[in-house]
């Protein structure tokens, strides 16, 4: 049996939607981009309301190892094709050293 081991670094993002639209467009972007994700259909509760989403995870796979960096830039990547094609304003990408909230409202520009 082989055995490999890669630093972890796991990436998670959370984006509202539709979860088959999005596991349809994260399989476009890793079938172009040679990446593996998870597509975790969720429910996001918040002050006044609930709507339904996904979590998509990116971790450092063994096999094919990569840096934080790469695994962070397909994360955003992924994320901003998720977000336009669900139709979404915003999103959050999370990982072990840094959690970012991007919007595309117009009243949260700075």
């Amino acid at each position: 049996m082989k055995r490999v081991e890669a630093a972890s670094y796991p990436v998670s993002i959370f984006v509202g939607g539709p979860a088959k639209d999005a596991a349809i467009l994260a399989r476009g972007y890793c079938d172009d981009h040679g990446l593996c994700v998870t597509v975790t259909e969720t429910r996001y509760v918040y002050t006044g309301g609930l709507t339904f989403g996904v979590i998509v995870g990116l971790i450092n796979y063994p096999r094919f190892p990569s840096s934080p960096e790469a695994i962070w830039a397909h994360a955003e990547a992924l994320a901003e094709v998720l977000c336009r094609r669900l139709k979404q304003e915003s999103y959050t990408i999370q990982a072990p050293d840094k959690t970012v909230w991007f919007s595309h409202r117009p009243e949260d520009a700075a």
